[in-house]
């Protein structure tokens, strides 16, 4: 059987505009999936020069198919399951700059280059005080970013017309303007000259961005069967989900040099990420850390079981609804569409997204993601969300380490941990041991920054929902809340 390259399959042959940091999966499958998407349907004529940020990598094995690899992606759009696969042709050619430092040097001499896209994990953009300019290459991304900028600088004799737009997709908070002052640390480090830093500003657009989609990766189980249905071999198949969301923060003629919208696709430029990124934190994140301990106590495993069970399912859903939503500054329609599209990735039925790898550190992703937004419903309703303070309360009895006689494999800081074994031999499960227990934890503001307690009712209700959880179990005190609304008796 063939294997995947120019070769055997006619591919179209694109003007190389990107330089991209990073040759693994979530780039493939979501940047340059976006990339192959513009250059068919909005004539973007834009080819991608892949650079292997470590030494050790795939950019040479990526050239042995040309650059070409195979995206599926598997889910659910539009309320129907899906499951589709192309050839993505946008990729040219990779680069490992450890071994092939000329090639690397040499791409600063690319005109036509606009656009600078990097996926280098969170990890990736620090600053290394021990990189110097004439490293062949930097050890650090932006290390490297800098000495190519200067390069380039250099060979264009300081022409404005020949900067970048930058766009990092590591997920850090305001990841271009991290990236863009670790840039201007490595400018005075090495003693760059004033002119050089003015083309810094003057010619490049650093950009803030953020980035959506699951991207599963190599199918390693599945590749018989893909590969006889392929036809060729493909050493680069990438899994990733339909939904896809890409907002970049920076001036609104990107979009001119950018044509997303014109292709279909869910790429937003705006002047302030921040409200999409609490969007996606609030109800993407929140409402997985929400469901986490609901749905394990509750006897399930998989978050697409939790959203097809019926009462499982009615929890999540209402938390989002009625609890979430409401504490959001977007519009109504874009909040509806977004949880809208979450429910359906909930609901994937090609991916087994087991809940115990979303409980990872619970207590600080609760912290994160559902306590502002516990706190913003309290302060605006003048009430607490009961789903909510009801997942508070699951989310402490999850932290006993146990469900149905058998322990939980807690995975959190050694504190935490050491904590919760410690404070669950001290109470009773009586009304009082409860709220004395609550009271306990609610006050540790290592934990929660704060000392929940703090909140009206907050203690109260949430030592009753334990009450219940303990007495009664999930089962029936998720049963309860669901059909009545609330816990409490009247």
């Amino acid at each position: 059987m063939d294997r995947l390259n120019r070769t055997h399959y006619q591919a179209t042959e694109y003007t190389e505009r990107v330089l991209q940091f990073g040759e693994g999966n979530f780039l493939r499958a979501f940047a340059d999936w976006q990339i192959d998407e513009m250059n068919h349907k909005a004539g973007f004529d834009t080819g991608v020069v892949v650079v292997q940020p470590l030494p050790t990598g795939m950019a040479e094995r990526l050239n042995e198919q040309d650059g070409l690899y195979t995206v599926y992606l598997e889910g659910m759009q539009n309320g129907q399951p899906l499951r589709e696969h192309h050839v993505m042709e946008c990729v040219t050619r990779g680069i490992d700059p450890y071994a092939r430092y000329e090639a690397y040097e040499q791409l600063v001499e690319q005109p036509e280059l606009r656009f600078i896209i990097s996926n280098t994990t969170e990890a990736g953009i620090t600053f290394n005080p021990d990189d110097r300019l004439d490293d062949r290459p930097q050890s650090s991304y932006p290390g490297k970013l800098t000495a190519l900028l200067y390069r380039r600088y250099l060979h264009f004799q300081g022409d404005v017309s020949k900067g970048f737009i930058i766009i990092p997709c590591e997920l850090i908070d305001r990841n271009g303007a991290v990236l863009q002052d670790i840039v201007l640390q490595y400018s005075k480090l090495w003693g760059l000259e004033r002119e050089f830093i003015d083309w810094l500003d003057q010619a490049n657009t650093f950009c803030c961005s953020l980035v959506d989609r699951i991207v599963p990766g190599y199918p390693q189980q599945r590749m018989p069967e893909i590969t006889a249905e392929l036809g060729y071999e493909d050493q680069f198949v990438v899994v990733g989900e339909p939904f896809h969301l890409w907002v970049i923060e920076g001036p609104d003629w990107i979009a001119r040099e950018f044509p997303a919208e014109e292709a279909g696709l869910q790429v937003k430029i705006v002047d302030d990420l921040s409200p999409y990124r609490t969007r996606k934190v609030r109800i993407l994140n929140g409402a997985h850390t929400a469901l986490t301990p609901v749905a394990y106590l509750y006897g399930l495993e998989t978050v697409g079981q939790a959203v097809n069970d019926e009462v499982v399912g009615t929890f999540i859903r209402e938390l989002i609804q009625e609890e979430i939503i409401p504490t959001l500054d977007l519009p109504e329609e874009e909040l509806q569409s977004f949880a809208a599209a979450v429910m359906e990735r909930f609901r994937n039925p090609y991916v087994e997204h087991y809940v115990m790898s979303i409980a990872l550190n619970s207590i600080s992703k609760f912290k994160t993601r559902d306590l502002p937004t516990l706190s913003a419903y309290a302060a605006e309703q003048g009430q607490l969300p009961q789903r909510l303070t009801f997942s508070l309360a699951a989310l402490i009895a999850f932290y006993r380490g146990e469900r149905d006689g058998e322990r939980i494999a807690l995975a959190d800081d050694a504190e935490v941990l050491g904590y919760f074994e410690q404070v669950w031999t001290r109470y009773e499960d009586t009304a009082l041991g409860m709220e004395q227990l609550v009271d306990d934890v609610l006050s540790q503001e290592q934990f929660w920054g704060m000392n929940l307690n703090e909140i009206a009712g907050l203690t109260e209700r949430t030592a009753q929902y334990l009450l219940n959880i303990r007495t009664s179990g999930m089962r029936q005190a998720l049963h309860e809340l669901t059909a009545a609304g609330t816990l409490l008796s009247h």
